[in-house]
């Protein structure tokens, strides 16, 4: 691997610092970094920041010019990622639209949906969600059970889904129901694009340990959807669904970059803070968990950077994001864990009362969603043994 930064790239990133200095909200890079606490506000800051990165080419480098891209190479990626992480930018509320659908949608949508679709993920005027999991088909997506009935031009959907990030702040979700039957599990299930500004669609929150709303329950009763709506063949949305879930961990896996970031504020946090009299940093206990930590990460990194040169030489994401995303997240928890830990029993003070600062106890308590988000580690696991290592399938599936 060769990761030196060509000109080019130098000159890519002193532009991309340049804008991010000029247009991130005021005060963000002095430290002002709250967001809205109310819903709406919530919403309407994060679209217009969405918007603010589309209007200066910045909402999504790696799309193609042709629809509103730079045709970033993977080496800007990187920068890119790095340098967002560097000024922790605001959160991208379109996630799951840059990230997943509209690749998705580009590699195997109709001309119809690239059209009506794309270029609103891109400013952030249609939000989007995905309606995957549910109460009884979290890992196993063969096991779903919300059911489309064809009624005329017009699809009858019933059932619920769980897990929903963003469903509460979202236009549009990618969601997947059962069509018909089949011996084989893997067929039957069709991709739909869903309003979900309609009365048969109710979102519930579903309220975090850390008291934040992430997640949903959507529950759909004689929800309509339209043959328009369908992403590739009616039956055959498990190719749509696995093509989507390689953008998906590709972008996922980018977060090593926050967990490099996050393990040098660690560092930082156990210089600053003392027990009794003493700064962690300095106890060879800490010590030597913290250069465990540090030489995992890295390895991380390293192994996110290798997987990177095989999509460069092959062209598209590979089952290999699944062992970035495994590392990133388990090494998350992992970190958070001991943030708290060493802090004795200020660890479990919250709010103005923890000892440095509420983001570490915050961040325990969503780490053990990171796990989840995205695919299991379980999940993870399955992948990399039999599609990268070659072992046999799982006797139970």
């Amino acid at each position: 691997m060769d990761f030196t930064f060509t000109e080019q790239e130098v000159d890519f990133r002193q532009e991309l610092r340049t804008w991010l200095e000029e247009h991130l909200p005021d005060g963000w890079l002095a430290g002002n970094r709250e967001l809205p606490q109310d819903k709406e506000e919530y919403s309407q800051f994060l679209r217009q920041w969405q918007r603010t990165l589309y209007e200066g080419g910045w909402a999504a480098i790696s799309w193609p010019k042709a629809y509103g891209g730079r045709d970033a190479t993977l080496m800007e990626e990187i920068i890119y990622h790095q340098e967002m992480v560097r000024v922790q930018s605001p959160p991208l509320v379109n996630y799951v639209g840059i990230h997943m659908v509209a690749p998705t949608l580009m590699q195997m949508g109709t001309e119809e949906q690239k059209q009506q679709y794309i270029e609103k993920i891109l400013t952030g005027e249609h939000v989007w969600s995905q309606g995957y999991s549910e109460p009884n088909a979290g890992s196993d997506l063969t096991a779903i059970e919300t059911t489309a009935v064809k009624d005329g031009d017009k699809w009858v959907i019933n059932g619920q889904k769980v897990w929903t990030s963003f469903a509460h702040l979202s236009d549009r979700c990618f969601l997947l129901a059962k069509t018909g039957q089949s011996e084989k599990k893997h067929e039957g299930i069709t991709v739909f694009l869903l309003d979900m500004d309609q009365p048969g669609v109710e979102t519930r929150p579903i309220i975090q340990m850390d008291g934040k709303q992430e997640f949903n329950e959507v529950y759909l009763t004689d929800a309509i959807a339209y043959d328009s709506d369908i992403v590739g063949e009616v039956g055959k949305g498990w190719a749509v669904l696995i093509a989507l879930m390689l953008h998906e961990r590709s972008g996922i896996a980018a977060q090593v970059f926050t967990l490099e970031r996050q393990y040098n504020d660690l560092v930082d946090m156990a210089k600053e803070v003392k027990i009794d009299g003493m700064p962690l940093v300095e106890d060879p206990f800490i010590q030597d968990k913290m250069a465990s930590l540090y030489a995992r990460i890295r390895g991380a990194l390293l192994t996110y950077y290798r997987n990177i040169t095989h999509t460069l030489k092959n062209g598209r994401p590979g089952p290999e994001s699944s062992l970035d995303k495994l590392l990133v997240s388990e090494l998350t928890k992992e970190l958070f864990d001991f943030a708290v830990t060493i802090q004795d029993h200020h660890g479990v003070l919250v709010e103005e009362d923890a000892l440095a600062g509420k983001a570490w106890q915050e961040g325990f308590l969503s780490s053990f969603g990171v796990t989840i988000g995205g695919g299991t580690s379980e999940v993870q696991r399955n992948t990399i043994g039999e599609r990268i290592l070659g072992l046999p399938k799982d006797l139970g599936r």
